[in-house]
């Protein structure tokens, strides 16, 4: 199935990153440091922004974290890392905002939970205060529903609603119609206190795979806002990539969605950045964006005994998305290159034929030579203990002769 064309949703401008319309798919991801650990968070920013995250989001919660959000922004601004800040903010930020008006135009983006901003109560105070500090400051906002805290105000009364219908709906279809209109409901209601509609982008968490999926779609056809994709508490490991891969490929194959974050769980002492990581994979993987040069690598079998072609596209990998932050700027293209490590014979040399560059390693029982080919034609055969060594002398003179700035 071929990506369907996006849906041409309104543009928004996000620190200078452009959300929406025909602009590319945004990869954004958030901190998970304490907010006035100002050294933790500049460095936690800083590597996300390196493996390529292009927002990220920081916890304001208390009075010493949006203190600390100035200091942040001014830090990375020294280290030259330009990465818009949004500032997550939930029950009391309409009185951080206010109050710290240094954090308020610091951030780029201020994202709003309706559930925790009294929307829809008796006076919305909390949340057109919100709303009034992002207009003085020219920001746009996230109007960001979640399902964990969806006004309950609202959910009673569609559920009573429901339950007075000759058939009514199933309580799983109303909790989705209820995050949809909370959503769409906030985001007019932002407006009516004077928020311009492009300024507004839309997101509406849920966790099963289904439930996102079916959601997006109501609230794409709801409305032309951007709309931020993520599955909510996605987990961890396999899991949490597994499902989010799920969720978010449908979507995106239909044109919805304009930034996407993975909500990973991270292992103990875990590497923040894989969430980027995987968020870039499946924009490439379904050849929406390209981020860094693929390795097409078999799974091996009886034929590769050895691990010297797993260890070889391991490295190979690795040694790519290194070299990424220096060519991106040198480089121009070259994230669309292709590059095959195979561990034998029998698929191997096709493989290889049909990437910009591969190599063909002896399986067991082969002869110990391994052929590499560039741009379909057969370039070389290396042999001895210093293939992956000259492999990659081959790929960068590839790099250097393609892919010239």
């Amino acid at each position: 199935m071929a990506v369907k064309a996006r849906r041409q949703a309104v543009v928004a401008d996000v620190g200078g990153v452009k959300v929406g319309g025909n602009h590319p798919i945004v990869v954004q991801s958030m901190t998970n440091t304490d907010t006035c650990d100002v050294p933790a968070t500049v460095n936690q920013v800083m590597a996300l922004a390196r493996a390529g995250s292009e927002l990220v989001r920081i916890t304001v919660n208390t009075e010493q974290a949006a203190a600390a959000v100035p200091k942040i922004v001014e830090t990375l601004d020294k280290f030259g890392v330009r990465v818009p800040i949004i500032g997550d903010f939930h029950y009391n930020g309409h009185i951080l905002l206010k109050k710290y008006p240094d954090c308020a135009r610091a951030l780029a983006k201020y994202r709003i939970n309706p559930g925790n901003a009294n929307i829809g109560r008796k006076t919305d105070e909390n949340f057109r205060t919100m709303i009034e500090v992002a207009i003085e400051n020219n920001r746009p906002v996230r109007i960001g529903v979640n399902w964990g805290s969806l006004d309950q105000a609202l959910l009673t009364r569609m559920m009573d609603e429901n339950s007075r219908l000759p058939e009514p709906k199933e309580a799983r279809e109303v909790m989705m119609d209820a995050i949809v209109v909370s959503a769409v409901d906030s985001a007019k209601a932002a407006e009516s206190h004077g928020m311009a509609h492009d300024k507004i982008i839309l997101s509406a968490k849920v966790s099963g795979v289904q439930d996102l999926i079916d959601v997006y779609r109501a609230l794409a056809d709801a409305c032309d806002y951007p709309l931020h994709l993520g599955l909510t508490e996605a987990g961890m490991g396999n899991k949490g990539i597994v499902a989010t891969t799920a969720a978010l490929a449908p979507l995106l194959q239909e044109g919805i969605g304009d930034t996407i974050r993975t909500s990973l769980t991270p292992a103990p002492n875990g590497d923040r950045t894989e969430e980027v990581i995987v968020s870039q994979q499946i924009l490439q993987s379904l050849g929406i964006r390209s981020f860094t040069p693929q390795v097409t690598a078999c799974p091996g079998c009886g034929r590769t005994t050895s691990t010297f072609f797993q260890e070889m596209a391991d490295e190979i990998q690795t040694y790519l998305r290194n070299q990424m932050p220096q060519w991106k700027q040198t480089n121009p293209g070259v994230e669309t290159m292709k590059v095959a490590v195979m561990g034998c014979i029998v698929n191997g040399p096709g493989e290889s034929k049909h990437s910009n560059i591969g190599i063909s390693l002896p399986g067991t029982f082969e002869e110990p030579k391994a052929p590499v080919y560039v741009d379909g034609r057969l370039m070389t055969t290396l042999k001895g203990n210093q293939i992956v060594s000259e492999f990659i002398g081959i790929l960068n003179d590839y790099v250097s002769s393609h892919y010239a700035g």
